[in-house]
């Protein structure tokens, strides 16, 4: 049974981010290797991406969603990073995070793919969205940077 993996909007930006050679390596492996996993991602990365001001990167960055699964995000969604939110594991400022890992939670995702390090990949604030999670009686989820899988 493969991982059911969620890769938010950075996954996809680091692959051609020229300023970070190492993470744009890792990433680079990533890619190579993420036939071996379920992966997916939402409708919020396809928009993000659809803002790149660059035209070529742009077209760059959303070939990249060909062949992953691309969920919509629906109102619970919206309402469970509303929870996050009230809860203070995100703010108002970071709702998009706050979605991108509701989106990945309510569609059953193993990890969370990231190399967001402030807002997402963070062992304190992975607990405080496994809390949440716990007592709203959903799945906890891993949420780690591409090194780590």
């Amino acid at each position: 049974m493969k991982l059911r993996i969620y890769l938010d909007t950075s996954i996809f930006s680091a692959y051609y981010d020229e300023r970070a050679p190492d993470r744009r390596g890792q990433t680079e492996e990533f890619w190579a290797r993420v036939a071996a996993f379920e992966a997916s991602t939402s409708e919020l990365t396809r928009e993000e991406l659809a803002k790149t001001p660059d035209a070529d990167r742009r077209k760059q960055l959303l070939k990249l969603l060909d062949g992953l699964t691309l969920h919509g995000i629906n109102a619970d969604m919206r309402k469970l990073a509303g929870q996050y939110v009230e809860a203070g594991v995100f703010t108002p400022i970071t709702l998009n995070d706050a979605v991108h890992v509701a989106a990945a939670v309510l569609t059953r995702q193993n990890i969370l793919l990231s190399w967001n390090f402030r807002h997402l990949v963070n062992r304190v604030r992975r607990a405080k969205i496994n809390e949440v999670n716990i007592s709203l009686r959903l799945p906890t989820i891993e949420i780690i940077a591409p090194p780590e899988i």
